[in-house]
């Protein structure tokens, strides 16, 4: 891992150097419960929802790979509300969005989904009818991301727009 020098001498590690995980753990984890989210009832990690695509040649049979989302927000157990697609600082804040909108929309049918490189998040609401996100950076912590917020939002939703559950 590369260190850098501050200006008031004292060693800062380099942003750039860290692995998707460390930027997950040093700076994703605590916007999230710096946000209002509870971290033993709220917040799951790596959170596997496929196995993979079973491929079949000739009578061979092996998985591809399994698709699993960085963090999935709860608001209630088995209430997911928001999904959370974490990479290296090497990428924009914005790299992750696509995968997680994928995730969101395709498989696990979640209404919000935010990206981020441990500079700041990319919010997207899916339940808007057009295509809205909103970029911040760290340390902001814009209500977007408080849990009774989202709550909220899902739970104004009208017909032709992703359902609530009941």
């Amino acid at each position: 891992m590369r260190q850098l020098r501050a200006g008031n001498g004292l060693t800062v590690m380099d942003k750039r150097s860290l692995s998707e995980r460390d930027i997950c753990t040093k700076f994703i984890t605590p916007a999230v419960k710096q946000a209002g989210w509870d971290e033993m009832l709220q917040i799951r990690e790596e959170v596997s929802f496929t196995k993979g695509r079973i491929i079949v040649r000739g009578k061979l049979v092996t998985r591809g790979k399994a698709k699993r989302a960085d963090y999935i927000l709860y608001y209630k157990p088995n209430l997911p509300l928001a999904l959370i697609e974490a990479k290296d600082n090497t990428h924009s804040v914005a790299t992750a969005c696509r995968q997680g909108l994928e995730y969101a929309a395709v498989t696990l049918d979640i209404p919000f989904v935010f990206s981020s490189n441990g500079d700041g998040f990319v919010f997207h609401d899916r339940t808007l009818r057009t295509a809205a996100e909103k970029e911040t950076t760290l340390p902001a912590r814009p209500v977007s991301r408080r849990p009774k917020y989202l709550w909220a939002r899902y739970s104004r939703l009208g017909e032709g727009s992703l359902q609530p559950p009941r």
